[in-house]
């Protein structure tokens, strides 16, 4: 069903620790659009006692979900998730194309492997329960090569305010 509003799907990407959160929450802060992280989702999961541990795509499932009603509405939606699969982001592709969203995917990496290392290191976490990657886990993540556009953003080369009004002016609010 194509909507009569074109709301935007804005999908962030990137490894833990590059700033994706960072960037995804500031955006949403700043333009009112539903914020979904596929954290939160997989950590409710857990907490429900329902899957434990590797849960699959059921995080992802759900997010797609509240994305479709939302997206539906005419609301804006944006997604924080690694989305390191082919198979997450041509879901989202084609979550777009059913709505009739604009899409636009960001994908965040941070070049500079120390800063990155430190990054996830020494973060914490602001979902109670999440049990943060360790560094090992981050360099053995899969990680598919990106193959359909997209805008990328190296947060070792451009800080989070730079980097946030990039965003902006790619989406069209700045």
């Amino acid at each position: 069903m194509v909507q009569a509003t074109r709301s935007k799907l804005i999908v962030f990407a990137g490894l833990p620790g590059t700033g994706k959160s960072t960037l995804a929450q500031a955006l949403a802060r700043d333009s009112g659009a539903l914020y979904v992280r596929i954290d939160t989702l997989e950590q409710a999961i857990r907490d429900a006692d329902v899957l434990r541990g590797d849960i699959g795509p059921a995080g992802y499932v759900a997010a797609y979900a509240v994305a479709e009603a939302n997206l539906q509405l005419g609301q804006d939606v944006i997604i924080d998730a690694a989305n390191a699969l082919e198979i997450a982001r041509e879901s989202w592709r084609a979550l777009a194309a059913e709505t009739g969203a604009t899409l636009v995917e960001i994908v965040i990496s941070c070049s500079d492997r120390d800063e990155h290392r430190r990054r996830v290191e020494t973060r914490g976490t602001d979902i109670p329960g999440l049990v943060q990657p360790t560094w090992q886990q981050v360099v053995d993540r899969e990680w598919h090569p990106w193959t359909g556009p997209h805008h990328a953003i190296d947060t070792a080369k451009v800080g989070p305010d730079a980097a946030l009004l990039e965003i902006r002016r790619l989406i069209g609010t700045a």
